[in-house]
């Protein structure tokens, strides 16, 4: 018997890059995450800036569709990056979604280059905070009362990860 074996069938989640199709859902899903989401308009227009992309994590649907459940998008200009935002549906959180999207930009943003990664994070977001301390984050700055409201102080903390 192979005890080792999973005793319930994995859902192929499948990253790719975004479709302009796929914004209306990328909005509802930064709204569930995000106070202040972002909308439709925000995110073309943020993924229409040179340097930036979006990649996405889709789950199937069982009508043979791939929906959306996640996205991160990144800004990079020459050889340093930006994480400008890392949105996974509330409903399927806690199966590692988010890890597999950062770790599927840091490999693009190796591929292209880039040297080092950065983000902004509210300082009492545990669950952000294990995320990128398992990915190589680490602290490099920090700004006060950055974030207006929220369970915490508003401290936004600064964080990099190098990539070579």
């Amino acid at each position: 018997m192979m005890d080792w074996w999973p005793k319930t069938k994995a859902v192929p989640f499948v990253v790719e890059e975004v479709q302009s199709s796929d914004f209306e859902t990328l909005a509802e899903i930064h709204a569930r995450s995000f106070e202040h989401g972002w909308d439709e308009i925000e995110l073309e227009r943020l993924t229409a800036q040179e340097g930036v992309f979006v990649l996405i994590i889709r789950q199937p649907n069982g009508a043979g569709k791939r929906l959306p459940v996640g996205f991160i998008m990144i800004r990079a200009v020459l050889d340093e990056a930006e994480i400008l935002t890392i949105a996974v549906d509330p409903q399927v959180r806690g199966q590692g979604l988010a890890g597999k999207l950062l770790h599927q930009a840091m490999f693009r943003l190796y591929g292209d280059r880039c040297k080092e990664l950065f983000l902004e994070v509210d300082a009492s977001n545990d669950a952000a905070m294990k995320l990128y301390k398992s990915h190589g984050f680490r602290k490099v700055g920090e700004r006060k009362g950055y974030y207006g409201s929220g369970d915490g102080d508003g401290t936004a903390l600064v964080l990099r990860a190098d990539l070579v």
